[in-house]
């Protein structure tokens, strides 16, 4: 009797430790499914907040198409409106020049501002001038066959920027020009070099390099003006390093067409 009350509390004491060792197998993973019952809804939340902000983001249109065939299809468009306009503002000027001409033969009024407007038209640039002068082309560096950069180089310095550009125009008008065009359009007092990236903004028109500077006027006084300009000479610095385009050559017959832009001024006054 004393052996078998031994083995039944030996077994007695085994019982209560496998149930509460199994007691714990239980509970333990109950608990952690319920806090990931708490979360699955949660979680779900989240992602549908994150779904209708993207949605709504995207309005119909897939976020991760690329913009760039819609953007460039975009710039051919307003390129393409912007040379009608320009055409019928040059026949609108057409007509409005007849007129005024056919009406000067009877009025002497209209006959005498129309010969002091003659005067002036050249010097305002509406006439279209040739004489000697300088040619100055701008260009990107050339990619190598890998396209990588020149050692040391950032994207920055191997392509032309507007203050390349001005500098050489400002340089050109005060070694003398007289006239002067870039990519064949006739620069005025109230043109402005602008540059979008690596390409130049003029009157309304995108063009990519090279950028081709026409001036008119004493070839050896304008070189000598384009060499003292600091901007100039910076340039032509870079472009030894980093081998970007810079060529100046003198021609003795360069054509600048007449200006065909628009006039209107926002603040004028009259010379002393």
């Amino acid at each position: 009797m004393e052996e078998s009350v031994v083995e039944y509390t030996s077994a007695r004491g085994a019982s209560w430790r496998e149930a509460a060792s199994r007691a714990g197998r239980v509970l333990l993973p109950r608990r952690r499914r319920r806090g990931w019952s708490l979360l699955v809804p949660l979680i779900a939340l989240v992602a549908g907040l994150l779904m209708t902000t993207t949605a709504h983001t995207a309005a119909g249109t897939a976020l991760r198409d690329d913009r760039g065939p819609e953007l460039s299809r975009l710039i051919e468009e307003r390129r393409k409106q912007v040379a009608a306009g320009e055409l019928q503002a040059a026949q609108l000027r057409g007509d409005i020049d007849a007129q005024t001409g056919a009406q000067a033969g009877s009025d002497s009024r209209i006959a005498e501002q129309r010969a002091r407007a003659n005067v002036v038209r050249e010097e305002a640039g509406f006439t279209a001038l040739h004489g000697p002068g300088l040619v100055v082309r701008l260009d990107d560096a050339p990619r190598r066959p890998d396209g990588s950069l020149p050692a040391g180089a950032g994207v920055d310095d191997v392509v032309v920027h507007q203050q390349d550009v001005q500098s050489v125009v400002n340089a050109l008008w005060a070694g003398g020009a007289e006239a002067m065009s870039i990519m064949d359009v006739r620069v005025i007092s109230t043109s402005a070099v602008r540059c979008v990236g690596n390409t130049l903004l003029l009157h309304g028109q995108v063009y990519s390099p090279p950028f081709v500077v026409r001036a008119i006027g004493d070839p050896e006084a304008m070189r000598r003006a384009l060499d003292a300009a600091s901007g100039v000479r910076a340039f032509a610095e870079a472009a030894r390093v980093w081998g970007l385009g810079y060529d100046v050559a003198s021609q003795g017959d360069i054509t600048v067409p007449a200006y065909s832009g628009s006039v209107d001024l926002d603040h004028a006054q009259v010379a002393g």
